[in-house]
């Protein structure tokens, strides 16, 4: 369930209008890679893309909306609900804003990014490429952490298709203006379930069992992203998630990206990551531990959007 705090420093980016929500971009920010970016997960179930616009179901509060955002204009994006699902107070409405600017990691200054990355050759053409991406995360914990396991040791395909038996077994279904809509399984049904109730989506024991027990960990209070977000630095929020079983640096990492927003988060034995260094400097072999640590040396606090920029080259 997302939420809305008043004090945030961004209440001021985003525009009311009830019905519609007009929400302030910064200038490195490009509607059309990212959406391009989007269009290129196979078998996506949490969200719909047609006609230049997204469409996705968004709970907050105690409320669900479904909404669609496209591009106003260069400086703007449009929220739409659809239907009667207009959440009836402000802070419902906010608490939407405030899903789509995490949605797009909003908050992030790329400028310093974009200047370190004229002088380093593997971001040069990745910038080059791509510029006005954004690290399209992830804002719910538990859906970060899951999609983390269930993506571990398969490809990009399979992974998919977990998520999707997954979310059309356990997730919540809605239908508005006559499009269906899912939701990501709450921890508490996960948590009640037993390993045997996954047996059918083809999800190995441990991966059941790992998501099983992480969903337990939130229901039960003794994990959240405000408790991760608190630990004082990446390394110590890293260090938090590893000790928890079925998670090992590669999947803290990731959650650090997509979900906890660290910006020295870096999957440095991320097979992904590998490949597309390989694929830019036209090499037969992946680099090497020693190598990745060469190349990498100038993304200092950057190392998150390096490796994000990168994957962008395969997915």
């Amino acid at each position: 369930m997302y939420s809305y705090t008043e004090n945030q420093g961004w209440k001021d980016s985003w525009e009311d209008n009830g019905q519609e929500l007009l929400l302030t971009v910064p200038k490195e920010f490009s509607f059309a890679q990212n959406r391009n970016y989007l269009a290129g997960a196979p078998n996506e179930c949490l969200f719909h893309l047609r006609e230049e616009r997204i469409y996705r179901a968004i709970p907050t509060l105690r409320e669900l909306s479904i909404v669609e955002i496209g591009e106003a204009d260069q400086n703007t994006m449009r929220i739409r609900f659809l239907g009667d699902t207009a959440p009836t107070s402000k802070e419902g409405r906010a608490a939407v804003a405030r899903y789509v600017h995490d949605w797009f990691d909003l908050d992030t200054n790329l400028q310093p990014f974009y200047e370190l990355a004229k002088t380093d050759a593997l971001l040069k053409r990745a910038v080059d490429s791509f510029y006005g991406l954004r690290n399209v995360g992830i804002p719910d914990l538990f859906e970060a952490i899951s999609w983390g396991i269930i993506g571990q040791q398969i490809n990009m395909t399979f992974a998919y298709t977990l998520k999707r038996r997954l979310v059309e077994s356990f997730g919540r279904q809605v239908t508005c203006e006559g499009e269906v809509y899912w939701l990501f399984p709450e921890p508490e049904r996960i948590a009640a379930l037993r390993v045997e109730d996954l047996h059918a989506l083809k999800m190995t024991g441990k991966k059941s069992e790992y998501l099983i027990d992480v969903a337990k960990l939130i229901v039960e209070g003794k994990m959240s992203k405000e408790q991760l977000l608190a630990a004082g630095s990446g390394k110590a929020a890293e260090k938090q998630l590893v000790q928890i079983r079925g998670i090992g640096p590669w999947t803290a990492n990731y959650v650090l990206m997509r979900c906890l927003r660290i910006p020295s988060a870096f999957p440095i034995d991320d097979v992904g990551l590998h490949n597309a260094i390989r694929h830019l400097l036209e090499t037969k072999e992946k680099p090497t531990k020693e190598e990745l640590i060469r190349l990498s040396a100038g993304w200092t606090n950057w190392e998150s959007y390096a490796t994000f920029y990168l994957w962008r080259f395969l997915y």
